[in-house]
């Protein structure tokens, strides 16, 4: 694999994890570019890089770059995303692509028409016992679809003290808590059991209605305090979905949770076996059977299906998580710029889906009303 020029664009939590998965995928970093020239400089010198970019304008115009990580708050996906493309270079955007599913189909049909590697860090595809989930209902062992349920919950939100970003619908867009976590549950969900949603039901709710007014950086330990303001966005949402094949479907979201720091958890139930997955307990995948037999498969190199292999990078009994879920993402996509697609790389494509499912949901829960997603 060749060593590209990357630049990465956005200097929070996000923007680091993006620089650790770029570094250990043997890409150079040729500078980063933050909300201020201040801040790059800052972070350019923490991160032992070599330039700090004024805005987009020089990060595009530097010959060296090849690659750019966009990391930067919701509304800047679209205008950055599209100067990226325009000057020809591949790009990786964080989610959600675009906060409208206008501005997500026109970024995905851009990528096309260049010709560029463009992808979305749709992360949780990465872990070893996901790819073993998926190879198993591919194969039939699950048997016809009885059932999908599940949930994402977090915490970092429920001090009404605490604030972000992603709260404003300028910054963050219409939905925060669906677009923010339900979007990966439904990706995960959908590319695991290989049935796509038709039509959903959906009810948000606000249950802070007031935060402080000052903002910290996400899931920071600090409360971000001050006066008070009206909260826009939802912390709850809940969604009930059909498949095509006519699979009923559940999501639980929150960001209100106390003490669930990242659980996103599915179960798939088939007429032959279920199997369950819990983002926190990631080394692990329980598979039911209805004579009482349980089986966990533990994540490992030497035994499942060849993608599950492919991933597990460390020998079983040596956690790997989140992190590692990234670096073969990002890997994944260099190894696509040089012409090797692996499978299940989430591009932009994946990125419009995504698109399409929030903004069906965003509806059902305005009109209270089944709703047509394709």
């Amino acid at each position: 694999m060749p060593t590209p020029g990357i630049a990465i664009i956005g200097t929070g939590m996000i923007g680091a994890v993006h620089r650790r998965a770029a570094l250990l995928a043997g890409a150079r970093i040729c500078g980063v570019a933050g909300s201020s020239l201040d801040r790059a400089r800052e972070v350019a010198h923490s991160w032992n890089v070599a330039r700090a970019y004024r805005d987009i304008e020089e990060v595009i115009a530097d010959p060296q770059v090849q690659v750019v990580h966009i990391c930067t708050p919701n509304h800047l996906h679209r205008p950055m995303a599209q100067a990226v493309l325009e000057a020809g270079k591949h790009v990786i955007c964080e989610k959600p692509l675009a906060t409208t599913l206008a501005d997500a189909q026109a970024l995905a049909a851009l990528a096309a028409s260049r010709g560029l590697v463009a992808t979305i860090p749709f992360v949780y595809r990465y872990h070893p016992v996901v790819r073993e989930a998926r190879a198993r209902i591919a194969q039939g062992e699950l048997g016809p679809l009885h059932l999908i349920h599940g949930s994402y919950l977090q915490d970092w939100l429920l001090d009404p003290a605490r604030n972000n970003w992603r709260v404003d619908p300028a910054l963050g867009g219409a939905s925060r808590v669906f677009a923010d976590i339900g979007s990966h549950w439904c990706d995960l969900v959908e590319w695991v059991s290989g049935e796509r949603f038709t039509e959903v039901s959906a009810a948000f709710d606000t249950v802070i209605s007031e935060r402080g007014a000052g903002t910290a950086q996400s899931f920071s330990p600090s409360a971000a305090g001050g006066t008070l303001q009206t909260v826009a966005s939802e912390d709850v949402a809940m969604a009930l979905f059909r498949t095509g094949a006519g699979t009923l479907a559940s999501l639980t979201t929150s960001q209100v949770s106390a003490g669930r720091h990242n659980r996103l958890w599915f179960e798939i139930d088939g007429a032959r076996a279920s199997v369950a997955f819990n983002q926190e307990d990631a080394e692990r995948l329980w598979i039911g059977r209805p004579d009482q037999r349980e089986e966990i498969f533990v994540r490992g190199p030497s035994a499942g299906s060849a993608d599950q292999r492919r991933l597990s990078v460390l020998p079983a009994g040596h956690a790997q998580g989140y992190s590692a879920c990234f670096d073969a993402f990002v890997a994944d996509t260099y190894r696509a710029i040089d012409g090797e697609r692996a499978e299940g790389l989430p591009t932009f494509d994946d990125g419009v889906r995504s698109a399409r499912i929030v903004d069906r949901v965003i509806a059902s829960a305005r009109t209270r009303a089944w709703t047509t997603i394709d």
